[in-house]
């Protein structure tokens, strides 16, 4: 790769993921000042300086939003909330395409915010003879005895497959949760520790001053 290539390549992982990290937070500060009950308060009237309105706004939005999450999470501790969570799920599965909606979302948050390790642990498994695919534990077993693994897609991990297999037929990575999801989410450019090695090299076929990049057939440090 020629170095202005490099460049360019290098400039857009840093300011690709800052730009929508500013729109997605953009678009979040317009839909919660904008909110009805934030909308209609008259923070003037309150004594709040003109130009700090938004900022008001926006706290007070907050303020109330982790209230409701506090709140009905309150709520859920107790058998009124069990009751009434049962009966919402039951309301919203008699729906058909909401349902699947509701509850890929629900399970989603279920996963993202679990503590346990077995939900999140990866695993490598062999899909076909001699290849290895990354999987994740979700903390569930069948009724006979199987482990079920979910298999997301690179590089969109909202969808993948439901697997249940034996104990025996996958083995576990030893890597943190977070370096699996960036190999996926990267679809296997992101860089890792349990990687082998990779260094660029000149390529003397090439006259442009261009590297092809090789790859180690030993881990670093061997002899």
């Amino acid at each position: 790769m020629s170095t202005w290539k490099r460049d360019v390549a290098s400039g857009l992982v840093v300011l690709l993921p800052l730009g929508v990290l500013v729109f997605i937070l953009d678009w979040l500060f317009g839909h919660i000042i904008g909110l009805p009950l934030i909308r209609n308060l008259d923070f003037l009237t309150l004594g709040v300086p003109k130009t700090l309105v938004p900022l008001v706004r926006i706290l007070v939005a907050l303020l109330l939003i982790v209230t409701l999450i506090l709140a009905v999470g309150y709520l859920m501790r107790t058998t009124v909330g069990r009751v009434f969570e049962s009966l919402l799920d039951d309301a919203i599965n008699q729906v058909p395409g909401l349902r699947v909606i509701y509850n890929a979302s629900k399970l989603a948050v279920e996963t993202a915010l679990s503590g346990t390790d077995d939900l999140q642990e990866p695993v490598r498994i062999e899909t076909w003879p001699g290849i290895q695919m990354t999987a994740f534990k979700t903390g569930k077993k069948t009724r006979d005895g199987k482990v079920v693994l979910f298999m997301p897609t690179a590089p969109n991990i909202t969808t993948g497959f439901v697997m249940e297999v034996d104990e025996n037929q996958f083995e576990e990575t030893g890597e943190k949760v977070e370096e699996a999801l960036t190999r996926v989410l990267s679809a296997g450019f992101a860089e890792s520790a349990h990687h082998i090695p990779v260094e660029e090299a000149e390529n003397p076929a090439r006259s442009d001053g261009d590297t092809q990049t090789t790859v180690e057939t030993e881990p670093s440090g061997s002899e």
